[in-house]
């Protein structure tokens, strides 16, 4: 380092510091007036974009991590602590969920452009081998992050793919035990997911270190795919590119905002808002929607082994890409076979991961063999022989050249378009045997601009005391909450007190009981869930705090089960002690009819029809599983009008420092 030679800044303190530690002499020359191609487009924000995404998911991880507890007794209702009880607990929580699929979007689409542009060529191999590895430790971190709320999917999808080892022989299920830490997936198992999804993350930042340093030392491809050849081919860095992944980030940021705002459980699974239940296996289990490629593959394939070791290979294999293509030419602009089979592979990938989001059964296994089929075909068999055979178009002489400008709006729809294609994945989950089509309503709380009707939430709250309580526990609410559908204090300290509570031991060691308090949980029809069972005729009465959420189109299906009951058709033979029900999965439910026409009084005069109480109940259990929603809403109209504002504001300045390149 004494040799280098150093930048000299207008600041006295950065000039000291850099005489002793040249950090901003390094910073300036690898951000600052590092030489780049002038001709990037939009696709070369990607690789920015996945760098903050990153920064941000450890920033939220760490937040996190801090109030989660790693116990399968306590995970589920330390999520549901940080979200309702931590102050912005809710805000964290989904950046940092989203932020998983914002991750892996923006990498897919980082990863297109490699292929697209041929940036896995050399002299690049060892920085897209990095890459492949970046990617390989992403997923075993989603992976172990998606376990840690100890949902039901949680649970089953660690079940299922950590025993997906045990297919190799002697060693695989060694390997399961390690992973489990015992005999089956349990507390030793989640402290192990939870110890290295926290430790993952750093491990990444330091393979990122060595991708950017590729990166630098053979520079960046560019759309045509040609070298360097002279200065005038390239930009500093700053502010050229500075200004313009600014542009993109707005963008960006702006969509990740959307989701968590507006949409923040829409890329999840309902069962999720489900303790896990080693006991009770869900109907269909699916993984995240950036894993389903992966699982088509492995699901495609009858043997076991087989399959794991093609689920595998379909990964590994792109280590071997810059050796596989053959042919000498970079970029798909110059390659008009290949940049249409380039297409048609993504197009393969995306099918593999609908096909995974359906049970693999009928057409969905045939389409899913086809598809992993040509998605090896392709690496193998297809690149070494069209790099001998294919005739690629004259090469520009330098980058400088005149570039057509349609080129740019061309990326940018290619973009949006894999953008698209990768969200159908998530968009297609896997259906039941039979459809049941839900009666769509209106509520309040719908939409980008919907809040909760206070007065109907406490209506529909009158009707939880009066009705739900006796059977049904929502023991993830204090009465303190209550202020949020508008009841007062002086009410609330009333609602509480009339409620027996536990309230520790005397001084001879007995339980003791009293009047409850606004900080007190809800109080529970029963001690545990054995004498829930038990006088239930062996069914265990579900908690109602998160069960809008915990039901595909939550708030109608809710209102549809309350409205659905009627008499059994003649031709349908009933279970002794079960109701009809012709909204309810095989239309036999054992919960008895629980609101009627008059079931309760209100004191504000409103009509107390079946729909008016199952409206009430339902605006109630939406708010009581998301009592964030107004305020996430309101915050989240804020935040893209400013992003907005800054993605104009960037994109004018982007425009006035271009204008003399272009």
């Amino acid at each position: 380092m004494a040799g280098l030679h150093k930048s000299e800044f207008a600041n006295p303190v950065i000039n000291w510091v850099d005489s002793r530690l040249p950090i901003f002499t390094m910073m300036q020359k690898e951000y600052g007036v590092f030489p780049t191609p002038k001709n990037f487009n939009y696709f070369w924000n990607f690789g920015a974009l996945a760098m903050v995404t990153l920064v941000l998911m450890i920033v939220t991880g760490i937040f996190l991590a801090m109030n989660y507890q790693p116990n399968t007794e306590l995970a589920f209702g330390s999520v549901q602590h940080i979200m309702r009880d931590v102050n912005f607990g809710w805000l964290i929580r989904y950046v940092h969920q989203n932020g998983a699929s914002m991750f892996f979007m923006v990498t897919y689409i980082h990863i297109f452009r490699g292929l697209y542009y041929g940036s896995y060529k050399a002299p690049r191999e060892l920085l897209w081998m990095l890459g492949v590895i970046i990617l390989l430790l992403m997923m075993a971190t989603a992976f172990m992050g998606y376990v840690l709320p100890w949902g039901q999917m949680s649970y089953w999808g660690a079940t299922v793919i950590t025993n997906l080892f045990s297919a190799f022989p002697v060693v695989g299920p060694k390997i399961v035990t390690l992973l489990w830490g015992g005999f089956s997936v349990d507390n030793p198992t989640l402290n192990r997911f939870f110890a290295l999804h926290y430790l993952m993350p750093f491990v990444l930042v330091g393979v990122v270190f060595l991708h950017v340093a590729a990166l630098h030392i053979t520079g960046s491809n560019n759309p045509l795919g040609i070298d360097v050849k002279s200065p005038q081919d390239t930009v500093p860095f700053h502010p050229f590119y500075t200004i313009k992944d600014s542009v993109g980030m707005c963008v960006f940021l702006m969509i990740w905002a959307g989701f968590v705002c507006f949409a923040p459980n829409l890329l999840g699974d309902a069962n999720n808002f489900i303790p896990a239940n080693p006991l009770q296996t869900p109907a269909d289990i699916v993984p995240e929607w950036y894993f389903l490629p992966y699982y088509g593959i492995l699901r495609s394939v009858p043997n076991k082994l087989l399959g794991v070791c093609m689920m595998f290979a379909s990964i590994l294999l792109l280590l071997a890409l810059p050796w596989l293509d053959t042919s000498k030419v970079r970029s798909a602009r110059f390659r008009p076979i290949f940049r249409i089979l380039v297409f048609v592979w993504c197009a393969t990938f995306v099918g593999l991961g609908i096909c995974g989001a359906h049970k693999p059964e009928g057409i969905w296994v045939i389409l899913s063999r086809l598809f992993a089929f040509y998605y090896f075909a392709h690496l193998l068999v297809v690149l070494p022989i069209l790099g001998k055979l294919e005739r690629p178009l004259p090469l520009p002489e330098s980058i400088s050249n005149p570039v057509v400008r349609a080129a740019l709006a061309r990326s940018v729809a290619v973009a949006a378009i894999v953008a698209a294609l990768l969200g159908v994945q998530s968009l297609s989950p896997a259906h039941a045997e039979e459809e049941i089509v839900l009666p769509a309503q209106k509520w309040s709380f719908a939409g980008v601009f919907g809040t909760v009707d206070l007065a109907s939430a406490q209506r529909g709250f009158q009707i939880y005391s009066e009705v739900c309580a006796n059977c049904h526990s929502m023991k993830y609410l204090h009465y303190r909450d209550l202020a949020g559908i508008g009841v007062e204090p002086g009410q609330i300290k009333a609602i509480a007190a009339a409620v027996t509570v536990p309230q520790g031991t005397n001084d001879e060691g007995e339980a003791k009981e009293g009047p409850g308090t606004p900080a007190d949980q809800f109080r529970s029809p029963f001690a545990n869930d054995k004498q829930a069972r038990a006088r239930n005729n062996g069914a265990l009465p579900p908690d109602l705090s998160l069960m809008v959420n915990a039901r595909e189109d939550g708030a109608n299906h809710v209102y549809a089960i309350l409205t659905g009951y009627a008499d059994a058709p003649s031709t349908m033979k009933m279970q002794d002690g079960m109701n009809y029900n012709k909204y309810f999965p095989g239309h036999q439910i054992a919960m008895p009819q629980p609101l009627r026409d008059g079931q309760v009084t209100y004191a504000d005069g409103t009509p107390n029809t079946l729909d008016q109480e199952a409206r009430d109940v339902v605006t109630f259990l939406s708010w009581a599983a998301n009592p964030e929603q107004t305020e996430r809403k309101q915050l989240g109209i804020r935040v893209i009008l400013y992003l907005g504002f800054m993605a104009c504001v960037t994109y004018a300045l982007k425009r006035k420092i271009w204008a003399a390149v272009h």
